[in-house]
């Protein structure tokens, strides 16, 4: 048996089971570009924004990815947090491999299904009910017809800079692809389907009327760059929520289980009436969920008159890896993810400062974010200060070095449990000669 890189054997992978491997990616994206819009199957990981051919993956272990033509990278994109404990963890693979022997889906109830929706609960006690769906999209454009159906209201706040996936009513100035593309909004989402959508600034409060049915945050805003959330928002939305009776929800796709056990809502002690998840609770497969009050949860169908399904919803093998993702983040887990991240921060803001290039570099728990400006963003506007060229420079010097990161300025770094001191210390050398380079 042949193994193509360090640590396959343990892994039991063979050379000849790669996906793609000895072939280029100049070869990979030409072929991709004939049959996919653009080469990608989402914007985001297209080098639209700056320049180049995309590597293709053709395998990860740990903190690491190797693409089609055997070139090594230390991976701070982690599938844009979804993957926590690292790359092909052998409590998750296994996981995943037990489940599938027992079958890939019944459109009938698992036990699974309930077991990660306790779990759920257990760490986010607001999610008194839980409902899984298939990916952090489709729970927010859920959670958004349930504040409707709940309230009897129409108007939905929603703050600049804010990602909640491609649903309609939530795309406008949506951050992330939006803001690296320098897109106002997409076409094909007509004036009716946004006429009930109100953007604020993020990092101020609204004002909250009497026909809004909900306010949809991100806690930490992570798709422009990372934005913390000033002291007294989120507890002003809260208020403002109460006293206009409409629901506030937190989107915890990035943040949930990532930033704390109970996530930003755990983190900041500011309680959501409804919170969609996703990324973390996949283990790497497609998942999300939603979850929130009782009261509120017990109008979707078949309880009430909301309707949501999906015949791959709690399927058994992200069920699986949920439940395997999550029972790696325990106490210790967390100050681990908390100290790599300082570490890189630290180290970052060092390497590129130090040849007196302009950078902030914010973090909020494991997240950290990467802001070409001397002067910290603390909204959609200022976020939008960053220098994009300085951006690409040092991507792309990164990326000869072998590391990769997000092809976009506005996308976040996801450090895992994989990322130790030497892993983070290799990637804060390689981060000072790149700085030089640029």
């Amino acid at each position: 048996m042949t193994f193509c890189f360090e640590n396959c054997a343990a892994a039991g992978c063979r050379a000849d089971l790669c996906q793609g491997l000895g072939d280029s990616n100049v070869n990979w994206y030409e072929r991709a570009r004939d049959v996919i819009p653009g080469g990608v199957n989402s914007p985001i990981r297209s080098f639209r924004s700056v320049g180049g051919t995309p590597y293709f993956v053709a395998k990860a272990l740990d903190a690491r990815v190797w693409d089609v033509e055997g070139k090594e990278y230390l991976d701070l994109v982690q599938s844009y947090g979804a993957i926590i404990g690292g790359h092909a963890h052998p409590v998750v693979v296994e996981a995943i491999y037990q489940a599938a022997q027992l079958g890939t889906s019944y459109g009938a109830p698992t036990a699974r299904e309930v077991l990660l929706a306790e779990a759920v609960r257990d760490r986010v006690p607001s999610c008194e009910m839980v409902r899984f769906v298939n990916s952090g999209t489709e729970a927010t454009m859920t959670v958004i017809r349930l504040a409707r159906g709940f309230t009897g209201r129409s108007k939905v706040i929603k703050f600049s800079g804010n990602y909640h996936g491609h649903g309609d009513v939530l795309l406008a100035e949506s951050g992330s692809a939006f803001a690296v593309f320098g897109l106002p909004d997409s076409a094909g989402v007509t004036a009716p389907m946004v006429a009930d959508t109100i953007v604020a600034p993020f990092n101020t409060v609204p004002e909250v009327g009497d026909d809004v049915a909900c306010v949809v945050v991100e806690p930490v805003a992570a798709n422009m760059g990372l934005v913390a959330p000033q002291p007294g928002f989120l507890e002003g939305l809260r208020a403002a929520c109460d006293k206009a009776g409409a629901l506030l929800i937190f989107d915890e796709v990035i943040t949930g289980f990532r930033l704390a056990r109970g996530g930003a809502q755990g983190h900041f002690g500011v309680i959501p009436d409804l919170t969609c998840f996703g990324k973390v609770i996949g283990g790497g497969l497609p998942i999300g969920a939603f979850g929130g009050r009782r009261d509120v949860m017990s109008v979707l169908a078949p309880l009430g008159p909301v309707f949501q399904a999906g015949t791959l919803s709690g399927n058994p093998l992200a069920t699986a890896a949920g439940l395997a993702a999550l029972s790696l983040l325990n106490d210790a887990a967390y100050s681990q993810l908390y100290a790599s991240a300082a570490r890189l921060a630290d180290g970052l803001r060092e390497a590129i400062s130090s040849v007196g290039i302009p950078i902030t570099v914010p973090v909020t728990g494991s997240l950290i974010g990467l802001h070409f400006n001397a002067t910290p963003a603390i909204d959609y506007v200022t976020a939008k200060t960053t220098d994009v060229e300085a951006y690409k420079r040092f991507f792309h010097a990164m990326l000869r070095r072998g590391v990769a990161m997000a092809p976009g300025a506005y996308e976040i770094l996801f450090p895992g449990l994989a990322h130790t001191d030497a892993v983070v210390d290799e990637i804060v050398n390689r981060a000072i000669d790149a700085a030089r380079e640029i």
